[in-house]
């Protein structure tokens, strides 16, 4: 049973963009170990809160991870 986790910081994502994430990602574990394993395929995602996230050494707000996102043209 593949068990795929996806972790973010909370309200970057919608629920929308993330029942469209783990869609991609069971089709992508499907891709690769084939339909049978559909059924049985998990994928969480879940939501860290915003400041609880740290990358170098300092926290990481949802408020910064947008403006990251907006810099690399991703949102």
């Amino acid at each position: 049973m593949p068990l795929v986790q996806i972790k973010g910081i909370e309200g970057y994502l919608s629920l929308e963009q993330k029942q469209e994430l783990i869609q991609r990602v069971t089709d992508a574990v499907v891709a690769v170990e084939g339909e049978g394993v559909r059924p049985v395929t998990w994928v969480i995602v879940e939501d860290v809160p915003s400041g609880a996230w740290g990358v170098a050494g300092q926290p990481v707000t949802t408020e910064a991870f947008r403006g990251l996102a907006a810099q690399a043209g991703n949102k």
